[in-house]
C-alpha cells in the first residue's frame, strides 16, 4: 500500500510512453531526474553518455510526456536548458516486455558504474498466493517507509520485484 498522493504518480499507459521506456538510457535519465532538474551537460557527465545521445533521449521522453522543460539559466557560453520529470513516481499499469528489459538493463548499467559493492539476490520460493501477496505488501511497505538522509548522502537504487514463474505450458503474455 503506497503512502503517496495520486498527483505524485504518473500512470504509464500510452504506446508512446511504453516505447519511451523501452531503452536503458531513457530509464537512467528518469532515474537521474527523480530528485531535481538537470541540464544535458550534467546528465551526460552523470550517466557517461554523450550530449547528443542525452538530447535525443530527452526529446523522446518529452514527446511521451514523461519529462518537461524546467527553465533556463544564463552561463558564459549561452543558455542552459533544465529538464525535470513530470511526476516523482511512475506507475506502469500494464508492463510491456521491452520496457521491463530496458529497466533491468538500466539497473545493470547503474550497478556496473557503482563505486561500491552491491547486493543482487534472486531466489525462487515455493509459496502460496496468499503468502506471496503478504510478501509483496511487506516489500512495498519496506521501500515506501525507507527514510531518506539529508542532501549530500549517496543515492542508492532499490529494485524490488515479485513474480510467479510460468509453467512450461503457459503462453507468453502480450
Amino acid at each position: 500500500m503506497s503512502t503517496h498522493q495520486d498527483d505524485d504518480v504518473q500512470r504509464i499507459s500510452t504506446p508512446e510512453q511504453h516505447a519511451a521506456l523501452a531503452h536503458p538510457v531513457r530509464q537512467r535519465l528518469l532515474f537521474a531526474l527523480r530528485r531535481q532538474p538537470s541540464t544535458i551537460s550534467r546528465l551526460a557527465a552523470q550517466l557517461g553518455v554523450n550530449k547528443g545521445g542525452v538530447s535525443h533521449h530527452l526529446k523522446v521522453l518529452r514527446e511521451a510526456g514523461l519529462v518537461q522543460e524546467a527553465g533556463t539559466r544564463q552561463v558564459r557560453g549561452g543558455t542552459e536548458q533544465y529538464y525535470q520529470r513530470t511526476a516523482p513516481r511512475l506507475l506502469v499499469v500494464d508492463p510491456q516486455p521491452e520496457g521491463t528489459a530496458a529497466l533491468l538493463g538500466a539497473v545493470a548499467q547503474e550497478m556496473d558504474r557503482s563505486p561500491v559493492d552491491h547486493t543482487l539476490t534472486l531466489r525462487h520460493l515455493r509459496i502460496s498466493p496468499a503468502r506471496a501477496a503478504k510478501l509483496a505488501e511487506a516489500l512495498a511497505r519496506l521501500v515506501d517507509e525507507a527514510e531518506e538522509d539529508p542532501e549530500g548522502e549517496p543515492v542508492h537504487g532499490v529494485l524490488v520485484t515479485l513474480y510467479q514463474q510460468a509453467d512450461a505450458a503457459s503462453p507468453i503474455r502480450r
